[in-house]
């Protein structure tokens, strides 16, 4: 005669096969609410970015949440973690094709690039071989680029 487990039929509460996402990871509404501020940018974000709009969503959510939330949803290769040199790491979703950066040295903020200038390969040394390119262009961004408007004394 088998035995049922005492919690046969039973849903445990707090982790329902549905909500299983990342990594394991049960779902929560953190890591809800910064996956959907990733996935709706224009451009990739910085963890204080991130957390700022996320936190129209969860108040009470700290950096740290951030920080611990875009390590399992990278580790699951669900963002992409973008690297420049001298800067803090920014992510953006992974859901995006292949693409690359523009960096305001004004504002510092970092926006998605669409155009490839193309095959990489022919810039290599004789004998080596590329398989992969990252391009980050810098300058003034379309808001640094326009002027404040003057205030006229009265």
């Amino acid at each position: 005669m088998n035995k049922a487990s005492p919690h046969a039929g039973h849903a445990h509460a707090d982790a329902p096969a549905a909500e299983v996402a990342v990594g394991g990871q049960r779902a929560t509404r953190q890591r809800s609410a910064i996956r959907a501020v990733i996935d709706r940018s224009a451009r990739p974000l910085l963890p204080a970015e991130i957390l700022e709009d996320a936190q129209r969503e969860v108040e009470a959510m700290g950096i740290a949440t951030v920080y611990r939330n875009l390590k399992l949803l990278a580790d699951a290769q669900e963002i992409r973690i973008v690297e420049l040199p001298g800067e803090a790491p920014r992510y953006e979703s992974a859901r995006h094709a292949h693409h690359h950066h523009f960096q305001c040295r004004q504002c510092a903020r970092v926006f998605d690039v669409h155009q490839c200038p193309g095959d990489f390969a022919s810039l290599a040394p004789k004998g080596f071989r590329v398989d992969a390119h990252e391009l980050t262009l810098y300058g003034t961004c379309a808001d640094c680029s326009t002027p404040a408007p003057r205030k006229t004394a009265a």
